[in-house]
């Protein structure tokens, strides 16, 4: 396993459409493998691999239960709509708020190129819409209702605590 290069906002792959995976081999897990330890790294929660400069329809995830592995990832329902904050380790030091699906139900195929469904909601859900969003060449500035710096985040969410506690 090795760490690879995040690539940030101004790199213009990061605008590029990934391409399917069509081949399911050892050089894929590796990607796998070290895209997970990149995202970990980074203390990230999710990784696309243009991300990481490779133009492949392959994201990872880990919110906390372990890494997953998602390879062509297809969004193919989606319900329901919550706005939440969100940031990215191709854009650090900022955070925006975004509105998603709270729920979806995604087909892709896992390293072996079987074909799976899962059906998510809540953080989950906001993780995957983000990762495959890389995938088209998205970014969450391009949909983001507000941005702050993480600086301006966390003071805003402190005041707000405060001002919770105080009631």
């Amino acid at each position: 396993m090795a760490l690879r290069n995040i690539r940030h906002d101004q790199d213009e792959i990061l605008r590029k459409q990934s391409k399917l995976v069509k081949v399911f081999d050892d050089k894929l897990k590796e990607l796998a493998d070290d895209m997970i330890e990149t995202m970990n790294h980074a203390e990230g929660v999710g990784l696309a691999a243009v991300q990481v400069g490779i133009l492949k329809q392959m994201i990872v995830i880990d919110i906390g239960e372990g890494p997953m592995v998602f390879v062509n990832p297809d969004i193919i329902e989606t319900a329901g709509s919550c706005d939440d904050y969100e940031g990215c380790l191709s854009v650090p030091g900022y955070s925006g708020v975004v509105e998603r699906p709270e729920k979806l139900k995604l087909k892709y195929q896992d390293l072996e190129g079987k074909e799976h469904e899962l059906e998510t909601e809540g953080f989950l859900t906001r993780v995957i819409c983000h990762e495959t969003d890389h995938l088209k060449g998205i970014l969450y500035t391009d949909k983001a209702k507000e941005m702050f710096t993480n600086d301006e985040l966390k003071a805003k969410l402190d005041k707000e605590h405060k001002m919770a506690e105080a009631k």
